[in-house]
């Protein structure tokens, strides 16, 4: 025992051998890290201080290249360089100054922290960046301890208070939790967990009791008390395994691992012992403690000899050969150099003389002395030909480099006769073939001598060390496809039991058979990475075939975690639309790790593809409640580019109710028959696929266009447009009988029943007929209805129009002569939808013309067009601005309704009128209509007709049906510059400019109270005189009219020739006498003014619209004011269409109504501005 003195008043809170055994690293409370010499206890080297006020825990990394210290201050971590003990970096990533515990894992490209902040992580060895972490614990972190293949990390918390704490066990990788074991640790600086070589237990000890868990499932597999008071206990496993050293307190105790039995008496310490090391070699155990001192013990002079060899279980002989038993324990434990020494002391042994010089051969081969171990080798040849001799021989000429040499060499066992194990002695040739660098004939050598012999474990074990040196080679080239395959089956060969011929190979070649269970599957989990790496390259170029294979050659080798590589590879097979695979993939990950969200995330996927929507909203919910619940704060960051269903479904459900806007309040699913509102469309639609799909498809993002197309696409509704032949079934007939589908048989319920049947072939799911689908008892649904009619018609995906007074077949020339064709609500259903189709009797395409869309049919439109006077294009593609005022009410003059007021409400979308129907007003509809027209855009077209007046206004008509009369439009008589320049002589500008400036200073026509404010140029009556009487009750006058001379009209009302002054002409149309390019704007300047009366015939003339000036214009840039008023004069002169006004009591005007337009030649050109003519806003009744 040695016992070393570091210093007074401090603990030694770490111990650490150096990989080669021969130095000790203590840590003390004073920061300070010192190094001493194994076999004297003297100090090596200057102490090193580091910056901080305690090393709390320390670790070297198996590689000799770094040391990572656990520290009480900022930083939390320091990493210094092995060697040159300068620091590498430092870390500031714990909350806690107080860093209790730290690990390096086997590959040392890692290494892990747990701290007093409840946290662990996991850190890059090179750059100090985090790789995995924080991981989160309830309690504080005393133990952070990697796998033997460093794939996981295990951690203990521990409290001193009655809490819960745990043994966790995380994958090193993406630190998702594998176990969690419920076990009581002490909450300070110790250790006490410990792995099993091959990571399948794990060993924890505290408060007096030791216990072994099953790594993968957790359960536990025994149970034992140990000695010592207090609650600070550590232990750590020997190398061979074969017994534990466990300190608590300060009681030290070893044990048998395999009968867990006590196999030594208590070491008992006066102060609590903080930290416990054993060597590489497992023959001394250094403790270190509150007394300042770090002791050092032997474990020969302690345990007993069979538990400090090397997997060898007794003493026994080697093949072909004795030796010293002092020489073979070193030899045993890797010291060469005193092998060499004892050895040495043998060869003048007479009886051991030749096989002494034979093992110091090799030992000097070993050691690189190559030419020494010739001259060994051919001395113990000369003294005894002996089998050694002969391998030893040529074991020193493969050290020389000469291969042939050293095969020949060896074959001298053969031929010399010595030869007694035929097959043993092939194996070692096969191994020095091996050496000779020829692999894969070495490694077939061994195949062969497996077929044949009996004892085959030591050949298969031999040809797995030969499988990990080569294929850690082909790791090195890249080939992991090559050295997978081999290590794959290497891994056949364990777990083994060592003899007297592994032994010997060992011994002569340095191959170390004890690691093959850990390096063997760490070589295989260091393939891992690189399949997945190229998985991922093959997914970033698009093909995810290779991907597939690539992510299963990485599956193949077991990985410990295999979900990140399950998830991998089911969004591979999703990429390929192998939603079977990929699922199964995707529930392999969540098996794997129930706690990964990305597994659900791929889940999801899938069955989205199987369209089982239901089912991966399932999922896809499970994945952002793990997300959220997770402690990772980067996977909860990750959970920000989610979207959640409810957002999903929000922002759907604004779109549905932005469509149910524009749809009808009622519709008809032709699926079932029944009459749905708006909320019964919207639930139907989210009970079904498309829905669910679409709500599915939005995890990640929003794509409104899409949600706008799909909610769209699935709402289509189709518009009857039919005839109303009596008792119609009704919104309550439908209602009462539960569906369309189970009214009764009667005609026109039939008729109800096919059309659905028609819109449902069609593939759509909703229709609307005026019939069912408003219910007519409630006066507000059926004004809503009324004036949203040419809105539902123009937004419904088809209208279909069923003729049922057309045969099948059906001939051209049919549907000019339908009753469909005369009837008021069927000219909106005609213009308003953009896709039309026309049905006979028999719900036949009319003309057998089966496109989807008539108005793409030259036969039908033109037969249109030709029975409506409206153009063939206006048809095709209607807009409501593409007819003027009077085309539009030519076209209803040609309708019909049952109800008077029908004419005007069918008119309420084509005009984009806002007027609210109320059936009972009779001819005042069409009298509110007529005012609303005016009163937007100060039209008074409308004023040019002939007939009885309505009571709603004497200058509006009782009918729709007097603007079926043509409107006998003036022509021009002459050119613009021609009059003007004439005008200019006889007219000064002091008398034209002010009349221009009269005019133009009117106000547009309005109405008040049905009272119409109408500006006007006003003539007067001087004379009037009764000529004859008509027929019936109509009279016949010549009116004598300032400025104008004599006119003759004819009306029915009786006027009386004595006062011809209550009487007026007026000339309405102030707008017709500008033209826009004089420069002067009034009011709505759009087409609306024409009368309508367009070529049909011509699919280049739009009916309707407004005829252009028949003067020519002049550019109103270049225009002074005394031109620009001679211009509006010689419009005024033109032929024009009159109102003959009466005055009444109180100062307003009635119209006369005239049986026939009263047009007004011209006025006289020697008029008076000033005498002659008046200009002002008359009130009319």
């Amino acid at each position: 025992m040695i016992e070393i003195n570091t210093t007074q008043h401090t603990t030694i809170t770490s111990v650490l051998f150096a990989e080669d055994g021969k130095q000790i690293l203590s840590g003390d409370g004073e920061a300070m890290l010192r190094r001493w010499r194994v076999d004297n206890g003297h100090e090596d080297g200057e102490p090193i201080r580091i910056e901080g006020r305690q090393i709390y825990a320390a670790a070297m990394s198996p590689n000799r290249r770094w040391l990572v210290f656990g520290l009480l201050c900022r930083p939390n971590v320091t990493v210094l360089d092995a060697q040159t003990h300068q620091k590498v970096f430092d870390i500031h990533g714990h909350a806690s100054v107080q860093v209790i515990s730290v690990d390096v894992s086997a590959d040392s490209t890692k290494f892990a922290t747990g701290s007093c902040d409840n946290l662990a992580s996991i850190w890059c060895m090179t750059t100090g960046e985090r790789l995995v972490g924080p991981l989160g614990h309830e309690w504080e972190v005393v133990t952070v301890r990697f796998s033997p293949t460093g794939d996981r990390i295990a951690t203990a918390t521990g409290v001193d208070r009655e809490k819960s704490y745990y043994i966790r066990i995380f994958n090193s990788g993406n630190g998702h939790q594998l176990l969690c074991i419920p076990f009581r640790f002490f909450s300070h600086i110790s250790s006490p967990l410990a792995w099993s070589a091959d990571g399948r237990q794990i060993f924890a000890a505290s408060y007096n009791v030791v216990k072994r868990f099953d790594t993968a499932s957790g359960s536990l597999l025994s149970s034992w008390s140990i000695p010592g008071g207090g609650s600070r206990t550590s232990i750590v496993l020997s190398h061979n395994q074969k017994f534990a050293a466990i300190v608590a307190h300060g009681s030290l105790s070893f044990w048998d691992t395999t009968t867990e039995k006590q196999i030594s008496t208590v070491i008992n310490h006066s102060r609590p012992v903080w930290s416990i090391a054993l060597s590489p070699n497992d023959d001394c155990i250094a403790t270190g403690g509150e007394n300042g001192k770090v002791t050092l013990r032997s474990l020969h002079d302690i345990l007993p000899r069979s538990y400090l060899t090397r997997n060898v279980t007794s003493h026994f002989k080697l093949p072909f050969t004795d030796i010293d038993d002092a020489a073979f324990e070193s030899w045993m434990q890797g010291d060469l150099t005193r092998v060499e020494e004892l050895l040495t002391e043998v060869i003048a042994d007479p009886v051991l003389h030749a096989h002494a010089l034979a093992q110091r051969a090799l030992i000097r081969s070993r050691l690189k002395q190559t030419d020494l171990a010739m001259v060994d080798a051919k001395k113990s040849i000369e003294a005894q030909r002996s089998v050694m001799g002969y391998i030893a021989n040529a074991v020193a000429r493969l050290g020389n480099g000469d291969y042939e040499s050293a095969i020949r060499a060896f074959d001298l066992v053969f031929t010399d006769g010595l030869a007694t194990d035929n097959n043993f002695l092939l194996l070692i040739k096969a191994v020095i073939v091996f050496e000779c660098g020829k692999y894969y004939d070495a490694i077939s050598r061994v195949d062969d001598l497996i077929d044949v012999v009996d004892d085959k474990s030591p050949y298969i074990i031999v040809r797995a060390q030969m499988a990990l040196l080569l294929g850690g080679m082909l790791v090195n080239k890249g080939d992991y496809n090559q050295a997978t395959e081999l290590l794959v089956r290497a891994q056949d060969a364990m777990p083994f039991q060592s003899g007297p011929r592994l032994v010997l190979i060992s011994l002569i070649f340095g191959w170390d058979f004890d690691k093959l269970n850990v390096a063997i599957p760490l070589q295989l989990q260091g393939c891992i990475k690189p399949f997945e790496d190229r998985g991922d390259t093959a997914v970033q170029s698009k093909d995810p075939n290779e991907a597939v294979l690539q992510y299963t050659s990485a599956l193949s080798l077991n990985p410990s975690n295999p979900a990140a590589l399950f998830v991998k590879r089911s969004k591979a097979q999703a990429m390929q639309r192998l939603w079977k695979a990929a699922l199964k993939d995707a529930d392999e990950a969540i098996h794997a790790d129930p706690g990964n969200p990305w597994g659900y995330e791929t889940r999801h996927a899938a069955l989205h593809g199987l369209q089982h929507y239901d089912e991966a909203m399932d999922a896809f919910t499970r994945m952002l409640s793990l997300i959220e619940g997770s402690v990772d704060q980067d996977i909860r960051h990750l959970g920000t580019k989610y979207v959640s269903p409810s957002q999903s479904e929000k922002i759907i459900d604004n779109v549905v109710r932005g469509v149910s806007k524009t749809s009808p309040l009622v519709l008809i699913d032709v699926t079932r028959g029944i009459l749905c509102d708006g909320q019964k469309r919207s639930d139907t639609f989210k009970s079904e696929p498309e829905f669910k799909e679409l709500r599915s498809s939005m995890t990640v993002e929003l794509d409104d266009e899409r949600i706008q197309r799909v909610v769209a696409e699935y709402f289509r509704y189709v518009t009857l447009s039919h005839v109303w032949q009596g008792e119609e079934p009704s919104f309550q007939d439908v209602n009462l009988a539960g569906s369309v589908l189970q009214l009764d048989s009667s005609p026109l319920n039939q008729k109800l029943r096919q059309f659905c049947e028609v819109v449902r072939m069609e593939g759509y799911r909703w229709a609307w007929s005026d019939t069912c689908c408003i219910d007519k008892t409630i006066s507000t649904v059926l004004n809503e209805s009324l004036t949203m009619m040419y809105k539902w018609y123009e937004a419904a995906a088809s209208t279909f129009v069923l003729l049922e007074d057309v045969d099948s077949p059906s001939a051209l020339g049919s549907l000019t002569g339908s009753k469909w064709m005369t009837r008021a609500w069927t000219a909106q259903e005609l213009l308003a939808g953009k896709v039309i189709r026309f049905y006979d009797r028999n719900w036949k395409p009319y003309l057998g013309d089966t496109r989807s869309n008539h108005r793409e049919s030259p036969e039908i439109m033109q037969e249109l067009a030709h029975a409506i006077g409206v153009a063939r294009k206006t048809i095709i593609a209607f807009n409501p601005d593409d007819l003027t005022v009077r085309a539009k009410l030519r076209l209803a003059s040609t309708r019909n309704a049952t109800r008077e007021e029908d004419v005007a409400y069918s008119l309420i979308g084509i005009f984009k009128s806002d007027i609210r129907p109320h059936y009972g007003e009779r001819e005042a509809a069409l009298g509110h209509l007529l005012e609303e027209i005016v009163a937007r855009s100060g039209e008074v077209t409308v004023l040019a007709w002939t007939g009885k007046s309505s009571s709603y206004n004497s200058c509006l008509p009782a009918t729709f049906a007097v603007y079926n009369q043509p409107s006998g439009a003036p022509t021009s008589d002459g050119e613009m510059d021609v009059r003007v320049a004439a005008l200019r002589k006889s007219l000064p500008q002091t008398d034209a400019t002010p009349f221009y400036d009269r005019i133009t200073r009117l106000p547009p026509a309005r109405f008040a109270n049905r009272r119409l404010y109408l500006p006007c140029v006003i003539f007067a009556v001087k004379k009037l005189r009764v000529q004859n009487f008509g027929g019936g009750r109509e009279y016949r006058y010549r009116a004598r009219v300032s400025g104008i001379g004599d006119v003759e009209f004819q009306t029915s009302d009786q006027l009386s020739p004595t006062e011809p002054r209550k009487l007026i002409f007026v000339h309405p149309c102030i707008r017709d006498l500008y033209d826009p390019l004089d420069g002067f704007s009034w009011g709505d300047t759009d087409s609306e003014d024409g009368d309508g009366d367009g070529d049909v015939d011509d699919p280049e003339t739009d009916a309707g619209s407004a005829p252009s000036s028949p003067l020519a214009a002049v550019p109103a840039a270049t225009m002074d004011d005394y031109t620009r008023a001679l211009r509006l004069v010689v419009r005024l002169q033109q032929p024009f269409h009159a109102l003959v006004l009466q005055k009444q009591t109180n100062g307003e005007f009635k119209r006369v109504a005239a049986e026939h337009e009263i047009v007004v030649p011209e006025i006289d050109r020697r008029i008076n501005f000033d005498k002659d003519i008046r200009t002002e806003v008359v009130e009319i009744l």
